[in-house]
């Protein structure tokens, strides 16, 4: 293989790993943004505790868990209570079921 061409698949593959870490960057943003209109960050933060637990402590309970986006979504949709403590998170059945999807997976992502 020419070092032109060695040169030009490097130059593509550098191209192609800025655009993806732009777009996680985007999506993490966007699904930051549904946190937040939707009140969940009143309550929580990606890295402390507030009134219920950090997003990275949540991911790290549901690490490996096949069925932790569908349990999240669950209790993001119709609240919980005991899984943290005696304090009840409350419901929210209003929150689109491709808003849960996009909380669940940011959420199981914190670190």
């Amino acid at each position: 293989m020419s070092l032109f061409l060695k040169f030009r698949l490097t130059a593509a593959l550098q191209i192609v790993l800025f655009l993806s870490a732009g777009l996680l960057a985007v999506q993490t943003h966007a699904n930051e943004a549904v946190a937040n209109k939707s009140g969940c960050l009143g309550c929580h933060a990606v890295a402390v505790k507030l009134v219920g637990p950090a997003y990275k402590d949540v991911a790290a309970k549901y690490a490996g868990q096949a069925d932790a986006p569908a349990m999240l979504m669950q209790s993001i949709r119709n609240g919980s209570v005991g899984k943290w403590g005696e304090l009840p998170m409350p419901a929210h059945p209003k929150i689109s079921d491709a808003d849960l999807k996009k909380l669940a997976a940011w959420i199981l992502a914190a670190k």
